[in-house]
């Protein structure tokens, strides 16, 4: 990595590819309401990352595609698309490549879910400074609830100490050669958070607290932040 005194190139990938069952619809394309004025989830999602990056990709279907294009506060050549995958792992994978294949590629690269719109400005500003001493940075919250086990049947097996409980979220930070690297040496698993990946080749990732407010929509009562 550039030392500090040199200006990291900086990339998103903001993944758009969900099918939303559990919501409904597609609940990228719901409205909620922002300082702004009222906007579509993915809309608001995007446009947080663009005062800190230099490229912003976004994997998705056509009809989010379509919908990015007619927000005005996105009319900027920093977005980019990529073709979504069966999966996420393969959806940030294609994100990674079109960063792979910029004229410059990136730094690092900041990987955040299209549906968690109510992440802060700080928190992702805290991400990009903490990759200044880590190849990984993962994002969010200690729990607050006391934490058991069950098995299979329900059965409460034991209670794990929540002080280490570390409920992950986005964004998500990496050096980038290191995570496209973990991808493509993963490339046949199935991980569905990309900290894992570091974390299965023994790459130390930061755990950075964030804020309850950072919720990822799942729900119709999760569009009120």
């Amino acid at each position: 990595m550039k030392n500090s005194s040199t200006k990291l190139k900086i990339a998103a990938i903001v993944t758009a590819g969900g099918t939303s069952t559990r919501f409904g619809s597609n609940k990228l394309l719901e409205t909620i309401e922002t300082k702004n004025g009222k906007k579509s989830v993915i809309c608001t999602t995007v446009e947080k990352f663009i005062p800190f990056c230099d490229e912003i990709v976004i994997p998705c279907h056509s009809d989010i595609k379509e919908h990015l294009k007619t927000c005005s506060s996105l009319k900027t050549d920093k977005i980019k698309f990529a073709d979504f995958g069966d999966t996420r792992q393969k959806s940030i994978f294609n994100g990674l490549t079109v960063c792979e294949n910029l004229f410059e590629k990136p730094d690092i690269v900041l990987i955040h879910d299209g549906a968690r719109p109510f992440v802060e400005p700080d928190t992702i500003k805290q991400t990009i400074e903490k990759l200044k001493e880590y190849k990984g940075v993962c994002v969010g919250i200690y729990a607050t609830d006391t934490i058991k086990i069950t098995d299979d049947n329900g059965n409460v097996i034991k209670t794990i100490d929540r002080n280490t409980v570390f409920q992950a979220q986005t964004p998500q930070g990496f050096d980038f050669k290191t995570i496209l690297n973990a991808h493509k040496k993963l490339k046949d698993k199935n991980f569905t958070d990309d900290s894992s990946m570091l974390e299965a080749l023994n790459i130390p990732v930061f755990a950075l607290k964030g804020t309850i407010s950072n919720k990822k929509i799942t729900f119709r009562e999760d569009l009120n932040s």
